[in-house]
């Protein structure tokens, strides 16, 4: 059996020519490719306003800075998350303060996250940034209430989640990232990610005053709109201290095709899950699915007590299963910052046992049924 990774790209001819096409047209960058990919990406998401960037880690970082986070002011977020996800928080100065996950969803816990909130004066804490972990969505009507209550604003980390929604107490479907219940979106575009441009991100949001400022902090705080003089067709204005968190026209016209085959590409990861499922009943613990929510599937995730064993054998085989995440507040850098000590016990119990099986669309069902048969198996020797 050849090499089976936890996650691949899927490149075919529409992509290449796309991408060909770009390379032989007069842009490169900074032309008509990268508005048609945030209309698009927009449209398909049911979000007012899209805005393309390098990758969603800038896009994170214009975010906060979009939201007016300052130095010393504390945002919540969960340690079970790729490390971009605080780390935004420490870029612009601010605090990060961990909540603890549910142990069968994986997502940052309500619970947690309110019981950490009531913990301390009103206007504490300034924002939430909770994570469609996996592509499973969290339930943002429910987070925007204790928001609401506590006058904080909420950043959707839904890099995992293109395509999955939950169903809110009216009976409608949210898509992940579409502004409804939360003020800014994050996607991301890494080649294991859903939409592969290589590198790139996209951030999403409803309010029209926060995308014309994360429009001006993606291309180094420089504009020809709204200026104060004008001395002629060449004339800019740098109004704020900016970025250069552009994407280009190469990475847009692959995202274009990219983001086409979403919608197949979800179903077929569904079909890959249910396989799993099925497979594990009572047998292997994994991810819940909570009614009314379509899970995106970045990745399928199971809880073993021997992961580091298993972890081990699975590569014996060409097996490639990964670990997501170690928890944040656990590595080097939060723990000299004050985190190591952090009673954060669910997360630290997941990550002991996590461990990330074979995950995207172009896995076939005979490599799955050797992977599953391998699990089984280690299990029963």
């Amino acid at each position: 059996m050849n090499p089976i990774p936890y996650g691949r790209q899927y490149i075919d001819q529409d992509d290449i020519d796309a991408v060909i096409n770009t390379l032989t047209s007069d842009y490169l960058t900074q032309g008509p490719k990268v508005k048609e990919f945030e209309d698009r990406f927009a449209e398909y998401i049911g979000v007012k306003y899209a805005v393309a960037v390098n990758n969603a880690t800038s896009g994170l970082h214009l975010a906060v800075l979009s939201l007016g986070l300052k130095e010393e002011e504390r945002v919540i977020t969960t340690p079970i998350t790729f490390a971009a996800s605080a780390n935004c928080i420490r870029y612009a100065g601010g605090e990060v303060w961990f909540a603890d996950i549910d142990p069968d969803t994986y997502l940052l816990s309500l619970e947690s996250t309110k019981k950490l909130i009531e913990s301390k004066p009103k206007g504490f804490f300034k924002g939430i940034i909770p994570v469609d972990f996996a592509g499973l969505p969290v339930d943002l009507e429910a987070f925007k209430a204790l928001a609401k209550e506590h006058d904080l604003w909420i950043i959707e980390d839904a890099c995992h989640a293109p395509g999955g929604y939950f169903t809110d107490s009216k009976g409608n479907k949210q898509m992940c990232g579409n502004g409804n219940y939360a003020d800014i979106g994050i996607f991301s575009f890494h080649p294991v990610k859903h939409i592969a441009c290589g590198e790139g991100g996209m951030i999403t949001t409803n309010s029209e005053e926060l995308y014309k400022k994360l429009s001006l902090l993606r291309t180094h705080g420089i504009t020809k709109d709204n200026m104060e003089e004008n001395h002629g067709g060449w004339y800019y204005e740098m109004q704020e201290l900016g970025f250069n968190y552009r994407l280009t026209d190469i990475q847009s016209a692959l995202g274009i095709t990219q983001l086409a085959k979403n919608e197949a590409g979800v179903k077929r990861r569904n079909e890959i899950s249910n396989n799993y499922k099925k497979a594990f009943k009572n047998k292997i613990k994994h991810q819940d699915l909570p009614e009314g929510t379509y899970n995106a599937h970045h990745l399928f995730i199971i809880e073993v007590a021997d992961r580091k064993g298993l972890y081990d054998f699975l590569r014996t085989h060409n097996i490639f299963a990964q670990i997501h995440y170690i928890p944040v507040h656990t590595l080097p850098y939060y723990k000299t910052i004050g985190y190591g000590h952090a009673n954060l016990d669910h997360s630290e119990n997941y990550y002991s046992k996590c461990i990330s099986l074979p995950m995207y669309p172009s896995l076939s069902n005979e490599e799955q049924a050797f992977v599953i048969d391998k699990i089984l198996g280690y299990f029963k020797a």
